[in-house]
């Protein structure tokens, strides 16, 4: 189980990260550009992947951690459940993302 604290912790260890709101929610950065953040709703996550297969395959693989909305539709991201990701998920998760948007 991870909670806000956690990917808190972890992104802003990441190289470049800064942290300012996004939609009224903590959110991360890159080179200026969002890589995950808190969504609105409590335990979830807005997190970016490299591209529409990753994201597929996330939701596939696992549906009780990882979900979308009609929102989303489109959009390389993803929504966690914190509550059913480890810390270390979450780390590879937020590395991933990091290095997506690092490069665009």
């Amino acid at each position: 189980m991870s909670t806000d604290d956690d990917v808190r912790r972890l992104a802003v260890a990441l190289p470049g990260v800064t942290e300012k709101p996004s939609y009224g929610m903590p959110a991360f950065y890159v080179g200026g550009r969002p890589f995950a953040r808190l969504h609105e709703e409590p335990g979830v996550l807005v997190c970016w992947v490299r591209d529409l297969g990753e994201r597929e395959a996330l939701l596939q693989s696992a549906p009780e951690k990882y979900f979308t909305t009609d929102h989303y539709a489109g959009h390389a991201s993803v929504l966690a459940r914190l509550d059913h990701v480890d810390e270390a998920e979450l780390s590879e998760l937020l590395q991933e993302a990091w290095a997506a948007r690092r490069h665009r």
